[in-house]
């Protein structure tokens, strides 16, 4: 995958637990994890509007950051065993979603509706959105629409939610482009 130009994650997937793993990507050649710090974690929730924005946390630093790898590799050794057609293990998610407590509360608004609360105050608690849709991506009945990028220099996973259902690559203006630029200049050799 060519260089992203402020190495910010790229959301992309058209799935949030895609967008997840995907914060391990190539660059230059290279695996480059997007995460170096709790606030990479807290800002990468808050652009995919699973936090607040400016979220305080009060556990040590740095326990974000490894729970969120940890989670990371846990739905990342999901996907593959899924995409493989393997019987899936999934002792380790429903561990992580065991130290998650939540209850449901009646918020009235402009609208009377439920929400979920997460009424732990640990770092699980804020990567519980993303665990949760990672079991849900799981359980989809159309898992050979999780895919990763054609591109041969490209890690990335999306899901496939075109028509035709015939995508191909993370980002047509990314490594598609690239695929077509590589084609014409092959052609004109």
């Amino acid at each position: 995958m060519a260089a992203h130009s402020d190495n910010a994650p790229l959301f992309l997937a058209d799935h949030v637990a895609l967008d997840f793993l995907n914060t391990v990507m190539q660059v230059n050649g290279q695996p480059q994890d997007l995460w170096q710090s709790d606030d990479d974690v807290l800002a990468w929730l808050a652009r995919a509007e699973l936090a607040t924005p400016g979220e305080t946390v009060s556990w040590p630093a740095g326990t974000l950051l490894h729970e969120a790898r940890r989670l990371r590799e846990i739905i990342r050794t999901l996907v593959a065993q899924k995409k493989a057609g393997e019987k899936l293990q999934p002792e380790a998610l429903n561990a992580f979603l065991a130290t998650i407590p939540a209850c449901k509360q009646l918020h009235a608004g402009e609208t009377l509706h439920i929400v979920k609360v997460y009424v732990s105050n640990n770092p699980a608690r804020l990567l519980a959105p993303v665990a949760e849709l990672a079991a849900s991506l799981l359980v989809d009945p159309h898992g050979e629409l999780i895919r990763t990028c054609e591109h041969p220099d490209c890690t990335l996973w999306f899901y496939d939610r075109t028509k035709s259902h015939r995508r191909r690559w993370c980002s047509m203006a990314l490594c598609g482009n690239r695929a077509k630029v590589a084609r014409f200049r092959q052609q004109q050799k």
